[in-house]
Parts: structure tokens; sequence; C-alpha cells
């Protein structure tokens, strides 16, 4: 995501339905990246003869491209033009889509993966950009809400989807839809994306620009951030986890874990837009930490019903599924603070969020599959320390607040009295 604004850049009145149908629709990658294939995560591991482990680092691939992407394609379009990367990756991530249908090994497919997650970025990231040319104020809140409203649903539909995909065709042909879907992308883009940062108007962005190191030295920024990025650590696990142990609970029915993650997922997005719609009646971060608490109790209870061997679909499916309700309420709450603690630096403040967010969950997926594929405990066991450790990121926020130079409230949290 582009960190500057640039001055003279020529904007239209605002960006049309058709491009951001347009917008909304390259966007969409990176949740059906994560989401779909989650359904067939035991059947690769069966078919590519690789553990639990060695499964889930083809998730930890994707999110660890996702980060790379979030990193750089932003700057890349700054000095570039918005539409040759967009198109020049969306032709990549087809072709390793198409590569990871026909992978033969667990390393082909990670490696194959991680080219989709860095290339499958470049939808939201220089999507976002392409707003930014074209619109201010609301007209662009309308447009990034509606990017937003596609994002919040595809994860709710994408398991269902990726689960028919898998019982009907195997879990290559997932990957053939991915592929399919990032060529019909790189053509709506082809047909309808017009250039948007003209020549004049580009520049050569650093990597960290010297002067948004101050949000580095933030804490009222570092610790919402902190627990935002821990938050999706907790997220990734679960992501990473559940697919292997719950076939033991729910039957050996692909349709029955599809339809487990899609309604966790809805959760998660309900819960997230009511907070949303509250967030102005409560002092900022309580919502999150409110979450935090939910998550914790609930990760100890999966742990202690795994440990004791009383874990069953009856026992585990509420505390999971408020589990990750749950994080709905982080993951908005903990953002919208962190990112309004930078208003001259927002743009780079949500990149290098993205970038730890992706980078984290990277690291989460693969240690979530430690105690092995029917193994609950390790999934508990970080979803909880994620939680712990979130509470003390917003508890030092809280007390280095004070001393920061930055803007202290966020908009749409007006102090409760």
């Amino acid at each position: 995501m582009t960190a500057t604004t640039i001055v003279g850049a020529p904007r239209a009145a605002s960006p049309s339905r058709q491009l951001i149908t347009v917008l909304g629709l390259v966007s969409v990658f990176a949740p059906f990246g994560t989401d779909m294939y989650l359904p067939g995560l035991a059947s690769i591991g069966r078919d590519l003869r690789t553990g639990a482990i060695g499964v889930q680092i083809t998730l930890s691939a994707f999110l660890l491209g996702m980060s790379v992407g979030h990193l750089t394609l932003g700057r890349l379009s700054d000095r570039y033009g918005r539409r040759g990367p967009l198109l020049a990756c969306l032709a990549i991530c087809a072709i390793a889509g198409a590569v990871c249908a026909l992978a033969p090994t667990a390393g082909a497919l990670a490696g194959a993966r991680f080219v989709q997650g860095l290339t499958g970025s470049a939808g939201l990231v220089i999507g976002r950009a392409v707003v930014s040319d074209l619109a201010r104020g609301r007209r662009a809140v309308h447009a990034f809400a509606a990017q937003m409203w596609v994002l919040a649903a595809v994860p709710v539909v994408a398991p269902p989807i990726g689960g028919v995909l898998v019982a009907a065709a195997g879990w290559r042909a997932v990957f053939g839809a991915l592929a399919l879907l990032s060529l019909l992308m790189f053509l709506a883009a082809l047909i309808a994306l017009p250039e948007t940062l003209p020549l004049h108007a580009r520049t050569v962005s650093p990597l960290l620009p010297r002067g948004d190191l101050a949000l580095l030295r933030d804490r009222g920024h570092l610790g919402p951030a902190a627990a935002f990025v821990l938050a999706f650590g907790a997220l990734a696990a679960y992501l990473a986890a559940a697919p292997f142990f719950l076939p033991h609970l729910l039957g050996p029915h692909i349709a029955a874990v599809a339809a487990t993650l899609g309604l966790n997922a809805l959760a998660l997005v309900l819960v997230a837009a009511l907070g949303a719609r509250l967030a102005h009646r409560f002092r900022p971060l309580w919502p999150a930490r409110a979450g935090l608490a939910v998550l914790l109790l609930c990760a100890v209870a999966i742990g202690v019903l795994a440990v004791t061997g009383r874990l069953t679909a009856d026992t585990c499916l509420p505390p999971l599924l408020l589990a990750v309700a749950s994080l709905g309420l982080v993951l908005g709450d903990t953002s919208a603070v962190a990112l309004s603690r930078a208003p001259r630096a927002a743009g780079t403040a949500a990149a290098l969020m993205a970038t730890a967010q992706f980078a984290f969950g990277a690291v989460m997926a693969p240690l979530a599959g430690a105690g092995g594929a029917r193994d609950a405990v390790p999934m508990s066991l970080i979803m909880g320390a994620c939680a712990v450790l979130a509470l003390l990121a917003l508890a030092a926020s809280r007390a280095g607040r004070s001393a920061s130079t930055l803007s202290d409230r966020p908009a749409g949290h007006p102090r409760v009295r």
C-alpha cells in the first residue's frame, strides 16, 4: 500500500461503479487463497505423504508471500505505476495456481504457494492505491467500504466452496479454481482498469521513510498494533490446526468440516460488524480487551478438554466458535486505534501492520501442528499465549500513551464520561 500522497496527481471525481467492482474482484484472492483450501488440508497430507506440519507449511508459505507483498508491492507501484505491476502479478498468480494444482511434493506446493501469496496480494495492495489515486474523503471511504464488505464475505463462503470442490474432484481442483480466479481477475483488470498514476507523479519511496520511524517510538501505536498482530497469529493457528482435528470430532465428511469453518468465519464477521457499530459507546480498546479475555478463557477450556481426553464435537465446537468470534472485536478495534495514532502515515502504518500480521501468522501456522494432526493442545496454547501477550501489549500502550506526541483519540471513539 502506498505510503505517500502524490501532490499534483490528477484525480477523477470518484471511482466508477465498474471500477469499484473490478477493484473488489481483484482484492478477493487473499481470503480465497487462504480459506478455500482448508477443507482439503488433510487430503493434501495423505496424497503428498507428509505430516500435519508439512501441510501447514504450505499455509505459512502463502502467508509469508502475503507479508512480502504488502511490504513491497505498494512502493513498486509508486515507482512503475498501478496497471503494469498489477497485471504482471495477476498473470504470475494464475501460473502459480496451476503449479499448485500439479505439485508432486509438499515442497513444490509450498514454493508455489509463496509465489501465489506474493503476487495474489497485489490486488488488495495496489487496489487500495488506485482508490487513493482517484478519490478522497467520503468517496474514498465508500470505495474502501465496498472492498471491505467483499473481503468480509469471502471467508464465510470460501470453506464451503472448497469443501464441495474437494469432495467432488479432490484438493487439486481447489488450486485449479484459484488459477481460474486469478485469470478472471487478470482479464477484468486488463479490460477495465486504467493507469491511475501518471509518469510525472511517480516516486521512489524508501522501504521505511525516515519520518515514519516515529511510529516505532510511539507506544500508543505499537501496543494496539502488536495486539492486532498477535490476534492474527491466534487466528492463523486456528486455521492451520482446525482442518486436521475437526474431522476426528465430526467424522470424515468434508462438508461438515467446511460448514464449521464457514460458520466460525461468519461469527467473526458478525461480531466485528457489531463491534464497529458499538465502538462509540466504549472507551478505545475496551472491546479488544473483552475479546482477548474471551479468547483466553476459550483457549484454556479447549486445552483442558484436549489434555483430559474430553474433547468431543459437543464440548469443542462452542468454545471454538466463541474463540474465533472474539477475534472480531480484537482485530477491528486494535487496527482502528493503531492507525488513528498515525494520521500522517496511515498508509505506511497499515502496510507495516499487514507485513507483521502475515509474517507472524506464517510462524504460528506450523507450530499449531506440533502435537500431530489430532492434537488441539498446541493450537490452544498458541491462542492463549497470544491473548495474554496482546493484553500485556495493550497495558503497555496505555501506560505509555500520555508520553506520545501523536493523536490520542481515534476517529469514531469519543471519550466516554
